[in-house]
């Protein structure tokens, strides 16, 4: 294990976005949000999976300029067609958007159809929250879930983001995936060559699968499927991830007439790549429409503190409030760096080999 520096590592993602031809100010933004999943620990998401974007932009499944269009408007409303474009880029300016019309009306609400992958969810309420609103940010992705009380993989992970400003250093943050687990950290444990736990993934039977290579390759061949929360039973709540994830992909999907389920695999009927076709939903809500958002802040905050005070399970020294351990987290990485394992390491060497890129030291 060796440990980059954050800003080093940035500036090797923004360089890479810069050699395949993507704008410079597309390639900040993507930077600035792939660094951001590594800062908060998400390593699923970060320099992780900067040689997926590399491969997908090099095979053309990714336009390399986002060429956004507003389809349809309203004045807190708009649906917005990505045409096949970084979804990160389509994101911040979709979520722009509708945080400049919660800025105007109060409410500002963007549905977005055929974009790609667009990083961490987290990302977008963020930006809301740092102009003093509540932001949340949905997405459907590529089939991967089954589900509840099926074996057959049909829904993406399908994550929910939501933000709101508080009177601490951090604000409360809350962005899970609806499965028990996402495609990224199996590949993340492939990379470590870790096993799943059990329960987290099925084969066609219904049987668990652990071994991470077995669970992905089975994903890519429609034999393999991630649980919904909950797992496979509704006695432990699988039938609310399954409907969580379905609300998920109604939001991306059915208000812009976007692809959904099986239309996601990126795929074409005879195996071969296709265009990806990626929903989101994006939504700010104005603070001050509702009281002064200094009120807002120290009422949220003193609700979780009350939930951080409140009487804890034997044996564990704290609880936590989400978004909290991601604000330390970062705090932590920025001191030491971005801890890069060595398969990750090849990965890096494949993109600076393959572009050409020789200012970031790989010891």
């Amino acid at each position: 294990m060796i440990h980059l520096p954050v800003d080093d590592l940035k500036h090797f993602i923004e360089t890479t976005f810069i050699k395949l031809g993507v704008p410079l100010e597309d390639a900040k933004i993507c930077a600035d949000i792939l660094i951001s999943s590594d800062l908060h620990g998400i390593e699923s998401h970060g320099i992780g999976r900067l040689r997926m974007y590399v491969d997908r932009i090099k095979s053309g499944q990714i336009e390399k300029k986002a060429a956004l269009e507003i389809v349809r408007e309203s004045p807190t409303t708009a649906v917005i067609d990505g045409h096949h474009g970084l979804g990160m880029v389509i994101g911040y300016h979709s979520m722009n958007l509708a945080i400049k019309k919660a800025g105007e009306f109060g409410m500002g609400a963007v549905a977005v159809r055929n974009s790609t992958h667009f990083g961490i969810d987290g990302y977008y309420p963020l930006m809301a929250i740092k102009q003093g609103m509540i932001g949340m940010s949905f997405t459907n992705a590529r089939p991967s879930v089954s589900p509840t009380f099926g074996t057959q993989p049909k829904l993406g992970t399908n994550p929910i983001a939501f933000g709101a400003p508080t009177d601490e250093a951090f604000p409360f943050l809350f962005d899970a995936a609806t499965s028990i687990t996402q495609r990224g950290k199996i590949e993340v444990l492939n990379r470590e060559e870790k096993p799943a736990s059990k329960g987290w993934v099925i084969d066609s039977e219904g049987n668990p699968m652990t071994d991470p290579k077995s669970i992905l390759d089975g994903l890519s061949q429609d034999q393999a499927a991630l649980l919904p929360l909950g797992g496979d039973t509704e006695a432990l709540g699988s039938h609310k991830g399954y409907g969580l994830s379905t609300m998920v992909e109604i939001l991306s999907a059915s208000l812009q007439s976007g692809a959904f389920l099986s239309a996601l695999s990126g795929l074409n009927p005879d195996g071969s790549n296709s265009r990806f076709k990626v929903g989101h939903f994006f939504m700010a809500i104005s603070v001050e429409s509702f009281l002064p958002i200094n009120d807002f802040k120290k009422n949220t905050g003193e609700l979780l503190r009350e939930l951080r005070a409140s009487r804890k399970t034997p044996g564990q020294a704290r609880i936590y409030t989400a978004g909290e351990k991601e604000f330390l987290n970062a705090i932590e990485v920025r001191k030491t760096g971005v801890p890069i394992n060595e398969n990750l390491r090849k990965d890096i060497l494949y993109v600076k080999n393959l572009l050409g890129i020789t200012d970031l030291v790989l010891k």
